[in-house]
């Protein structure tokens, strides 16, 4: 049997892929680059934002109609709002929760699809269930840049945000099958690895003192790097301001793997808003956390996301948070205009800011961003930069990659045996989401 997937979504979605890839392929299936090739399809659905669910209800139209020509099952997983997934039940042949995966062959074979593991899965507690799915081994994307789960869930319950009613409360990884993992990638070469999870930094909260916290892990995976030669770099996402703390940044500039780059959300620079949005952390924490990873880390980049538009914000709230991200000049901010998921809280309130304001405080905070990025990318005009080239470039003749601290750059090379190297280059040119630049090193370092 052939099978196509598509994944939409965040990173954690394209980390569950690799499983779902893996128990498909230990099934017999057999991965096709197209839907057309394909008489088994499915989704990773993201129903954190609406574009998202908007995609799944036009792909599953298609493929319905597909029925009438082929032999063709569906399937949908990923994060689902209990709302949606009763839908999906009525529009998708198999629609399963990702802690479930490891009964996808069980459920394949109710569908007359024989699997070599079609007997041997069986139902589990949900606890269980997600500790089977993380001793699934991905079937990983890439060769060089790899996602490593850490934890599941989230407790914070933003009051726009829907993950607590998708992925469900949290749950902490194994330290030992986190390590394991990484310490197989470190050994096979691997140039990234990405810890991933809703809230990274409260990783081992859930056990009671029985599992290490997050800084402990982090101070782990750290050593694992000192052990050996090869030359890779780790992050993690994301952490919540409430749980940040400086030991954490200590820990990222004593060990050299440990990437020079934070993902640190802000979401709203105005004291009434966060507490609206319940983010349980004020701005003067924020700022706390952001006075530290400065001095601790100053090579560091930020990147950020924020909202715009939340429910009753008003022009001042909006100008404060505009005023925040002048102060902290970021690297990097993914923008969002506000809107509403059923299964938050705020799905009640009104949506009051007209669509056009969101567009406007959008564009004006793009243009803030703008301006420290630029300055910030001009100011590495003639330093040398160890950048992982990843792909080829838009322009032709060029390569692409990305710094330690994720920022893109470009330079001029045609030698596809670069891709998934790290390098030297030197920056000539700068532009405000950009970098252009001069590899100045003829072999890779390893």
């Amino acid at each position: 049997m052939k099978y196509f997937l598509m994944t939409l979504g965040c990173q954690m979605n394209m980390s569950d892929s690799e499983r779902v890839a893996s128990v498909l392929d230990a099934a017999g299936c057999e991965k096709v680059d197209t839907e057309e090739e394909a008489n088994f399809i499915g989704i990773l659905a993201c129903s954190v934002r609406q574009k998202a669910i908007d995609k799944v209800y036009s792909r599953i139209s298609k493929w319905n109609k597909w029925k009438n020509k082929k032999n063709l099952v569906t399937f949908i997983s990923g994060c689902m709002l209990p709302d949606d997934k009763e839908k999906f039940l009525k529009l998708f042949d198999i629609v399963f929760t990702m802690p479930e995966l490891p009964q996808l062959p069980r459920m394949l074979g109710e569908y007359g699809i024989s699997n070599p593991l079609s007997l041997i899965a069986q139902p589990q507690s949900p606890v269980d269930e997600i500790k089977l799915f993380w001793k699934v081994k991905p079937k990983y994307d890439s060769t060089f840049e790899a996602f490593v789960p850490i934890q599941n869930g989230c407790n914070k319950f933003c009051t726009y945000c829907a993950v607590p009613y998708t992925r469900g409360r949290e749950i902490s990884r194994p330290s030992e099958e986190i390590l394991d993992e990484v310490r197989i990638l470190v050994h096979k070469g691997y140039k990234t690895i990405t810890l991933l999870g809703q809230n990274v930094n409260s990783y081992g909260l859930d056990k009671n003192g029985e599992e290490m916290s997050f800084p402990e892990l982090l101070e782990k995976v750290g050593q694992i790097g000192e052990e050996t030669d090869h030359e890779f770099w780790v992050y993690f996402t994301s952490p919540h301001p409430r749980d940040m703390t400086t030991d954490i940044f200590h820990i990222i500039a004593k060990y050299r793997c440990l990437g020079k780059q934070i993902h640190f959300p802000l979401q709203s620079g105005d004291e009434k808003v966060l507490i609206k949005m319940n983010r349980k952390h004020s701005l003067a924490k924020y700022r706390e956390s952001m006075v530290a990873l400065r001095e601790i880390l100053p090579q560091a980049t930020v990147f950020t996301d924020i909202i715009v538009g939340f429910t009753d914000e008003t022009e001042e709230q909006f100008e404060n948070t505009r005023k925040v991200m002048e102060e902290f000049k970021y690297n990097m901010a993914y923008i969002a205009m506000y809107s509403p998921r059923p299964g938050a809280a705020s799905y009640s309130w009104e949506d009051s800011i007209a669509m056009e304001e969101k567009k406007r405080r959008y564009a004006v905070l793009s243009e803030e961003l703008a301006k420290h990025t630029y300055a910030y990318n001009q100011s590495l005009i003639g330093k040398t930069l160890k950048v992982l080239v990843r792909e080829h470039d838009r322009k032709d003749g060029y390569l692409s990659g990305h710094t330690e601290g994720k920022l893109v750059i470009r330079f001029k090379s045609s030698d596809e045996n670069l891709i998934g190297q790290i390098i030297e280059v030197k920056v000539t040119e700068a532009a405000k989401f950009s970098l252009e630049g001069e590899r100045i090193a003829v072999k890779s370092l390893q």
